[in-house]
This record gives C-alpha cells, structure tokens and sequence, in this order.
C-alpha cells in the first residue's frame, strides 16, 4: 500500500513537470528534464523498487507452495485410491507391514524409483522443525521414497513398529530450501479404517496437538509433522510461516 502512494508521487511528479513544461514558451524552454529532476525520480522510483519487489517474491513463493502442496495431496490421492481399487485391500498396517507398501505404491508413478535394496535417499540433517530450531527426525521417512520427474519427492514411512502408514511429500524436492516441516516438507496419514489420505494435523490422525506438532515454540524433532491440515485449511497460513 506504502508502495503504491509512493509511485503515485513519483508519477504525479513526472506529469507536474511535463506539464508545467508544456505551458512554458518554447524560446524559454529547457531541452531537457535537469539532472535534480531525474536523480529525484531515480531515488523515488528506487524506494518504491525496494519495498514492493520483496513482497511480489514473497507472493510468488507463497503461491508456488500452496498450490505445490494441492497438487501433491491430488497425486497422493489418487494413486492412493489406484492401489486400494486395484489390489482391494486398505492401505494400512494390517495390510502391508514391515515396509511392504513402497514396492506396491511406487508402480503407480511414472518418476525415478529406487531398487527396493536402496529405496531411499539418506535425509539425516537435511530437514528442520517448522519453526527451525532443530533438525528433524528421519524416522518418519525412510522407508521408501519416490522422485517424480518434476522433483517432487515422495517418501513413504512403513516401519514394523508404526500403527499407522504416513505418506509425505517435499514439493520441491530435498535439494531445494527451506526444507522445513510445514514449509515445504508435508505429511498425510492414512486412515487405518477407510483408507482415506488425511492431512495430518487433521483431527483424526495422530498429530492434532498443534502445541506439540505445529507450534513455533515446540522442541519436539517431530515439529511440523501436523502443519498440514493447517496449511490447506487457513487462508494466511503461508504468510504468517516462521
């Protein structure tokens, strides 16, 4: 808004003074804008430059995430719901214990796949907390993960120990920041009764504490991993990141 006044100055002055020029008598005319005139112009339009162009790259990069995490949420559903229809069993942990899924899931996807011997990049100290004040936990994603061929990453977690299967997704790939949970580093879980893809955070899954799960004061490594819900639920939850 500041901005927007400021250019509005800034071209009422350059119209004053084409004006003002017009009305003056050609034989008493200067030929050209003086050297005071364009440095003031210079300066103003410069302000306006450094206080609008952070907010339009802030924009831009709030947009790419959202509608990167829609995205994924629409691809994880629907293989989701593929493989369901297909082998008509739940995906959940009665069905596919042990880190049995990823070898059935990842035929849905036309990406990078790993051998199922090396089914995932080692992520340890790549991610942080949503609030970054710690690095995050692997062990909600290192049984099993996909590269799709725009970068988006998919990353599976099957453990023997876990009650419930997790389905996460970095949308725009681990090598590019901020690799934050709840930034650019989502989690879904799915529903163990119906099969269904739930945005964790969602009050039925395992991680609606938001003091514990998505705060910007908790310690806990899992920290972000209940981002999601929010982040497709509040319309300003990009804006007000951490």
């Amino acid at each position: 808004m500041i901005g927007n006044k400021i250019l509005l100055i800034a071209v009422v002055f350059l119209l004053y003074h084409t004006f003002a020029r017009a009305c003056i008598p050609i034989t008493a005319r200067k030929a050209a804008f003086t050297l005071a005139e364009v440095l003031i112009t210079l300066a103003i339009i410069g302000v306006v430059a450094a206080m609008t162009i952070p907010a339009v790259l802030n924009h831009t990069k709030e947009t790419q995430l959202k509608s990167g995490l829609k995205k994924a949420q629409s691809v994880l559903s629907s293989a989701l719901e593929s493989v369901q229809y297909d082998t008509g069993l739940i995906a959940n942990q009665t069905n596919y214990r042990c880190y049995k899924f990823y070898s059935v899931f990842k035929e849905y996807f036309s990406g990078i796949k790993f051998n199922d011997s090396t089914n995932h990049y080692d992520l340890n100290g790549t991610y942080y907390t949503y609030n970054g004040y710690t690095k995050t936990s692997t062990s909600y994603l290192d049984d099993g993960q996909i590269v799709l061929n725009d970068g988006t990453l998919l990353i599976i977690e099957n453990s023997c120990t876990l009650e419930f299967l997790l389905l996460s997704v970095d949308i725009n790939g681990f090598e590019n920041k901020p690799n934050k949970w709840g930034h650019d580093l989502f989690t879904f879980e799915v529903d163990e009764q119906t099969g269904e893809l739930l945005p964790a955070g969602h009050p039925n899954t395992h991680f609606s504490d938001n003091d514990t799960y998505c705060s910007k004061t908790s310690y806990d490594t899992s920290n972000g991993v209940g981002c999601t819900y929010k982040a497709l639920t509040e319309k300003d939850y990009f804006k007000n990141l951490p």
